[in-house]
């Protein structure tokens, strides 16, 4: 963006938020320039006609309506009642800290949209179609609808508010000069990103390889094989011993009052505080924080806990220290048979995953009942092969995960600067009007 220069001249906007502008350019209120909610479904829509509904949680102003749900009109929430146009803008007047900004594209304009959304068309000859989705996507305006929100667990703002905020345009040719570069360079900055998060996917597939690998082929090369007669196993080495998970591992039994002390300044660890895939634990808070109030199981640094709700999240980690657990997760210590952090690598493995799944799909609520998973078949290896299992991958998963790490840094820099460029073309920071 640095070699693009200034506008010759520039003027005071009149607004706080959007300071100074080119001097050819007008400041004016939104509604001047486009429409709000021209069009809504008919109150006579059968409940039998299918529809497509976009809901508040389904758009972001970085990646766009991202799912419109297949419904019956009848089965719809009573807020399905908004429509849209090709080269409208929807954007949402409540909790708007979600920033629920996106365009209206060929495959979302049958699309029926949430009252919650207030939906903007350009005025023929104020505003390009084109111009509106940029001027919208604005990080400036952005922020102003927030500031212009009411409410604070809710925060709202109404359609006749929301379209008296100002917004400042060029004429018609610039507009359409400023959004032909807009889309060309953010084109191509998501198309860096795409190609970045795969290589994050690729990068999750090698630490998920070296993690079936170590746990259930072991690290010797040489090693001979046999089949195990176990389906998610495979060939194992012919020295690993077949068991019962019941015998390397126990439930911890029991259950506690979090609402008295000590357990209610301790730590509680439940699924949402897990990072799915990984075993990372996102953030801790103790039973008072959560305001815990059903019974949790004790659980002693250094054990293995274990989801066994949802299980596909494969949601397993490693206690940092003596905790609390929900009730959702299991709480396991290894016999003498087997290390803790083996069993966690175990847990954590696609294999084990698949297994869990296909276990949980025989009841109604997708859950490992305590009986499946003692009785689950393994093999396992010595103890001294489980400690190098464990040192090899505690040696290796960090360096997969550095690398992933400096490109998730790099995506959010490339982010940081579609917003800035699109903020500064929109709002006459940069000068676009000769070629480039």
């Amino acid at each position: 963006m640095s070699h693009y220069k200034p506008y010759p001249a520039y003027k005071e906007s009149g607004v706080e938020w959007i300071g100074l502008v080119p001097e050819h350019w007008e400041v004016k209120p939104i509604k001047i320039v486009a429409s709000c909610n021209d069009d809504s479904l008919s109150e006579a829509i059968s409940p039998d006609t299918p529809i497509r509904y976009v809901d508040i949680s389904a758009v972001s102003h970085d990646k766009g309506i991202t799912d419109a749900e297949p419904m019956l009109f009848g089965d719809a929430p009573s807020r399905a009642r908004r429509t849209a146009k090709v080269g409208d803008v929807v954007v949402s007047t409540v909790r708007t800290y979600l920033k629920a900004v996106a365009s209206v594209d060929e495959g979302n304009a049958d699309c029926v949209y949430s009252t919650g959304f207030a939906v903007l068309r350009a005025r023929i000859g104020q505003l390009k179609p084109e111009f509106l989705k940029w001027l919208a996507l604005n990080e400036l305006i952005i922020q102003a609808i927030e500031a212009h929100s009411e409410g604070l667990s809710y925060p709202a703002i109404n359609a006749p508010d929301l379209t008296n905020l100002k917004a400042v345009l060029p004429g018609l040719g610039e507009q359409v000069r400023i959004s032909t570069i807009l889309d060309r360079e953010t084109t191509r900055i998501d198309s860096l990103i795409t190609k970045k998060t795969r290589f994050i996917e690729l990068l999750k597939e090698k630490s998920q390889a070296l993690i079936t690998h170590a746990v259930t082929k072991g690290l010797d090369p040489k090693a001979k094989m046999k089949d195990s007669g176990v389906e998610w196993i495979g060939e194992v080495p012919e020295h690993w011993a077949a068991m019962k998970f019941g015998r390397i591992a126990s439930v911890a039994e029991g259950l506690v009052d979090p609402l008295i002390e000590p357990y209610r300044s301790m730590t509680l660890i439940a699924p949402n505080h897990i990072e799915s895939g990984t075993g990372k634990i996102l953030k801790l808070e103790t039973s008072a924080e959560q305001n815990a109030e059903s019974g949790k199981y004790t659980c002693p640094a250094g054990a293995v806990v274990y989801s066994k709700i949802r299980p596909a999240l494969a949601k397993v980690s490693i206690a940092p220290f003596d905790a609390l657990c929900s009730a959702d997760m299991y709480p396991l210590q290894c016999t003498n048979l087997a290390e803790n952090k083996w069993l966690f690598y175990l847990m954590l493995s696609r294999p084990f995953t698949l297994w869990a799944i296909l276990e949980s799909d025989r009841v109604a609520m997708p859950k490992i009942n305590r009986e499946s998973l003692s009785d689950l078949s393994l093999y396992v290896p010595p103890r001294v092969e489980q400690a190098g299992a464990v040192q090899y991958l505690d040696l290796n998963l960090p360096k997969i995960d550095a690398i992933a790490f400096k490109v998730k840094r790099s995506i959010d820099l490339l982010r940081e600067r579609r917003s800035a460029f699109i903020t500064a073309a929109v709002t006459g920071q940069i000068d676009l009007r000769e070629p480039t």
